[in-house]
């Protein structure tokens, strides 16, 4: 009888143990759940855009760059470099931050009135990070604009320095040319581009961007796509030509879905390159040799990191890419706005200075805002010297 009895309890206990073990599978699955739900209705948001579909998609998936889902560089391209791993990644970004990954104050701009140009003026502006602003030959062009304070889908994430966001979308011109390099926030700012299409004539960008704009509500009409090693004939003497970079894309889960790429701008009297964000490769002396020499190379000069050096250029990297090119002149970018990677802020300006120097590469490193005559020498100051 004792011996029933003490079964009876043991049965019990399993019982109430298998009951809670089931309740807590039950909460945690409904949790998953939850958090699928939510994670699929967030990236639903405009601000993701949209990856091709219909004809664009078929487009993309007849590219040859297009191979086993994704577009891909010719040389293979890992996510991480060499001798490194994702937990050492981590463990310095969240654990050994450097201090001064971002500046102490604010950066010194100036801001030109870019409606009130001259027709005859041919210049450019640096309006932070990859954004430029070029008058040319009589046409406006702008480059990779993103003028909100976010590189960013939500704006709690990547802000930009105090004082590096002097310009706003309401400030920028009629625009003839719009040039984008690929889909990532810090390239294709949604708000930025969604304020500006009242002012954009022509959009020129990489096989399947498009669908983003045309997410967001732009005319297909005026939206041009096309694959590495493409020449597009904009206007009688003005023509572009999209030449490969070695990166990634994407705005969601699933990457490299659009492609990504530099620009080959020849107009009448000059022939202007932008590296958009690259590691280095053989393209940079396919291109030199193909379509050099250049009066100016507009290259990424930061954000790089041991961990993605494949992705983005090391600052001896951008002066050998220039001379591959066959540059006259480089103007770098990619820095001094945003914090993506982890070296000092400045560090990237220093030390292509230095590269610089050794290799007689001339460079432009303007403040952010001022205007540069495209044709005439100019004094350059080192203002971030005036920052701790």
């Amino acid at each position: 009888m004792k011996e029933a009895h003490t079964n009876s309890s043991s049965n019990k206990v399993k019982s109430c143990c298998k009951n809670k073990l089931l309740k807590v599978v039950q909460i945690t699955a409904i949790v998953i759940i939850l958090i699928m739900i939510g994670g699929y209705i967030f990236m639903k948001q405009t601000q993701f855009g949209n990856n091709p579909t219909g004809d664009r998609l078929s487009r993309v998936k007849n590219s040859p760059n297009y191979k086993n889902g994704k577009f891909q560089y010719a040389v293979e391209t890992s996510d991480l470099g060499e001798d490194t791993s994702m937990y050492e990644m981590f463990n310095e970004f969240f654990f050994n931050k450097n201090k001064r990954i971002r500046p102490s104050s604010d950066i010194p701009s100036v801001k030109s009135d870019l409606k009130k140009l001259k027709s005859d003026e041919n210049i450019i502006v640096w309006l932070g990070h990859s954004s430029f602003f070029l008058q040319v030959d009589g046409k406006k062009v702008l480059i990779d604009p993103v003028l909100s304070q976010y590189a960013s889908p939500v704006k709690f994430f990547n802000k930009s320095y105090k004082g590096s966001s002097v310009y706003t979308a309401d400030d920028i011109p009629n625009i003839d040319y719009l040039f984008i390099s690929h889909d990532h926030y810090d390239h294709l700012d949604y708000e930025t581009v969604t304020k500006l299409k009242p002012k954009i004539k022509k959009i020129i960008t990489a096989l399947g961007v498009g669908s983003h704009f045309e997410h967001w509500g732009y005319d297909n009409n005026i939206i041009v796509e096309e694959d590495w090693g493409e020449t597009i004939v904009l206007d009688e003497m003005f023509e572009v030509t999209l030449t490969p970079s070695r990166h990634r894309s994407g705005r969601g889960v699933k990457s490299n879905q659009t492609l990504w790429g530099s620009f080959v701008f020849k107009t009448p009297n000059m022939k202007i390159f932008y590296s958009g964000d690259t590691g280095y490769g053989p393209h940079f002396k396919d291109i030199g040799n193909t379509h050099g020499p250049f009066d100016l190379a507009i290259m990424e000069c930061g954000q790089y990191s041991k961990y993605w050096k494949n992705s983005h250029m090391m600052p001896k990297e951008v002066i050998q890419a220039s001379l591959d090119l066959k540059a006259k002149k480089l103007m770098p970018g990619h820095w001094a706005k945003f914090a993506l990677s982890m070296h000092d802020w400045d560090e990237p300006i220093i030390k292509v200075i230095e590269e610089s120097k050794k290799k007689n590469m001339p460079l432009l490193y303007p403040l952010i805002g001022q205007k540069l005559d495209l044709k005439e020498a100019v004094t350059m100051e080192a203002w971030w010297e005036k920052i701790k």
